[in-house]
C-alpha cells in the first residue's frame, strides 16, 4: 500500500470515528466539533481519492478553525448550560487528538517522498490541516473538562482576589 492510499484509509476510518462519535456525544458543542471535522475529513478524502483516479486536483485550501469558529458561534446559547460532558465523550476528544497528531506525523514523513509537486502540496496542505483539526480538539476537550477556566484563559480574563 504506498502513502496515498494509507492516506485514504486514514482519513475514511476518520470519518467513521468521528461520526460515530458525534453521535454519542450530547453535549451540543461537542457534537458540532465533531461533526464540523467529519466535512473536512469528507474533504480530505475527496482530493485523495481524485489523486488516485488520475483527476486534475485543485487543492483546496481551507482553515478548519474558521469552520470551527462557526460552530461556536451557533452553540453560544447551549455553550454556557452546564452540561456537563462525560468520560466517554472526553476520552473521545483524547482519542481524536491522537488520530490528528498521527495523521499530521505521516503526512509530513511522506509528503516529501511522493513523486510529484501536486502529491506534495496536498500532504503539506492536509499536514497542516491537521494540526488545526488537532488544536480545535485540544481547545474542546479544555473546554468541556472546564469550562470556567477555559473562558478564563482563552478570553485572557484577570482575576483579581
Amino acid at each position: 500500500m504506498n502513502a496515498i492510499e494509507t492516506a485514504t484509509k486514514m482519513e475514511t476510518e476518520a470519518i467513521k470515528f468521528y461520526r460515530e462519535a458525534a453521535e454519542k456525544t450530547s453535549h451540543p458543542t461537542g457534537k458540532g466539533m465533531f461533526l464540523s471535522i467529519v466535512e473536512d475529513e469528507k474533504r480530505h478524502l475527496l482530493m485523495l481519492s481524485d489523486l488516485l483516479k488520475g483527476i486534475d486536483l485543485k487543492i483546496q485550501d481551507v482553515s478548519p478553525l474558521k469552520n470551527i469558529k462557526t460552530v461556536f458561534e451557533e452553540k453560544k446559547g447551549q455553550m454556557m448550560q452546564r452540561i456537563a460532558a462525560s468520560e466517554d465523550e472526553l476520552e473521545a476528544f483524547k482519542v481524536a487528538m491522537d488520530m490528528e497528531r498521527e495523521g499530521k506525523e505521516f503526512y509530513l514523513k511522506y509528503g516529501p517522498t511522493l513523486s510529484t509537486e501536486t502529491e506534495r502540496r496536498l500532504f503539506e496542505t492536509l499536514a497542516r490541516e491537521e494540526e488545526e483539526h488537532f488544536r480545535v480538539f485540544s481547545n474542546t476537550y479544555h473546554f468541556l473538562k472546564d469550562t470556567g477556566n477555559w473562558f478564563m484563559w482563552e478570553e485572557r480574563s484577570i482575576v483579581e482576589g
